[in-house]
C-alpha cells in the first residue's frame, strides 16, 4: 500500500509539473489549483519538449482537417498564426528582443535594458518578418512533399529541448531576477530530468534513417554551440529572450534540413521515413 501511495504521489507530482509547463509555455487552459512554486516551475522545464509534442499534435490535427477544403498554402498560413496564438508568441517575442538588444546596444547594461523594453525596434521587426516568412515557405514546401506532420513532430519538441538546454552551461545574465518570469528555469537540471528532456526531444527522429538523424542532431548541436558562444559574447550568459531566439532558429534549421534531405533523395515512404 505504501509503495502504491508513493507511486501515486510521484505521478500526481509529474502531472502537476506538466500542467505548470503548459501554463508557462502556452496559452492553453489548465486546471485550477495547480501547485506552483519557483522550484516546481524549474522542475517543469524537463517537460518543455512534451509541450512541443502537444503543439505539434494540435497543429497537425488542424492541418489535416482544413487542408482538403482550403488548400495547402492557405492552411500553412493559418497554422503559423494558430501557433502564435497557442504560445502567445512567447518565442517570437524572445527572438525580436534578442535581435534588438544584441544589435541595438553597445554595452551589457544597454543590451539588457533594450531586451527588457516591451517596444519592438527595427532589428526585431526585421527578424520577425524574415523568420515568419521563412517558416511559412519551409512548412509549405514540406506540406507539398507530404512531410508536414513529420516535420512538426521533429522540430517542435527538438527545438524546445535544445533551447532550454542552455541553462545547463550558461549563467543567467540578469541581476534583477525578482521581476523575471524565466528566472526559476535558470538553474541546471538534475541528470534524471535532463535525460527525460533528451529522450522526449529526440523521439521524433526515430522515424528517420540513421544518416538523416545524425545530420539533424549534429547540425543542431553545432548551432547550439554557436548560440552559446554568441550569447556569452554579448551578455555573458542568457535570458529568457535568448531561449526564445534559440528555439526559433533551431526550428528553422530543422525544417531546412528536412527539406534538403527530401530533395536529395529519390523517394519517401508513406510513413514519412526518408528512403535512402
Amino acid at each position: 500500500m505504501l509503495k502504491k501511495a508513493l507511486v501515486g504521489h510521484a505521478l500526481a507530482n509529474q502531472l502537476n509539473l506538466c500542467f505548470l509547463a503548459l501554463s508557462f509555455f502556452t496559452r492553453l487552459p489548465v486546471p485550477k489549483g495547480i501547485n506552483y512554486s519557483p522550484q516546481k516551475l524549474h522542475q517543469a522545464g524537463q517537460h518543455f519538449a512534451l509541450i512541443g509534442w502537444l503543439l505539434a499534435a494540435l497543429l497537425g490535427g488542424v492541418y489535416l482537417v482544413i487542408a482538403p477544403y482550403i488548400g495547402t498554402i492557405t492552411s500553412i498560413c493559418l497554422l503559423v498564426m494558430l501557433s502564435l496564438l497557442l504560445t502567445g508568441a512567447m518565442h517570437e517575442d524572445g527572438l525580436a528582443d534578442t535581435c534588438d538588444g544584441f544589435w541595438g546596444g553597445h554595452t551589457l547594461a544597454r543590451k539588457l535594458s533594450i531586451m527588457k523594453d516591451s517596444q519592438i525596434g527595427t532589428y526585431g521587426t526585421c527578424a520577425l518578418i524574415c523568420t515568419l516568412l521563412t517558416k511559412t515557405v519551409l512548412l509549405s514546401a514540406l506540406a507539398l512533399n507530404q512531410q508536414l506532420i513529420l516535420a512538426l513532430c521533429i522540430a517542435y519538441p527538438l527545438s524546445r529541448g535544445l533551447a532550454i538546454s542552455h541553462v545547463q552551461h550558461l549563467a543567467y545574465a540578469r541581476s534583477d531576477t525578482h521581476n523575471s518570469k524565466s528566472r526559476p528555469l535558470a538553474n541546471p537540471m538534475q541528470p534524471r530530468a535532463l535525460l527525460w528532456l533528451v529522450v522526449t526531444s529526440t523521439a521524433g527522429l526515430w522515424y528517420l534513417p540513421f544518416t538523416s538523424t545524425m545530420l539533424i542532431l549534429l547540425s543542431c548541436l553545432v548551432l547550439r554551440l554557436i548560440l552559446k558562444w554568441w550569447f556569452s559574447k554579448h551578455i555573458g550568459g542568457y535570458t529568457g529572450d535568448c531561449l526564445g531566439f534559440a528555439q526559433q532558429v533551431q526550428e528553422l534549421l530543422i525544417y531546412l534540413l528536412l527539406l534538403a534531405i527530401i530533395q536529395s533523395h529519390s523517394g519517401i515512404t508513406s510513413t514519412g521515413i526518408l528512403a535512402l
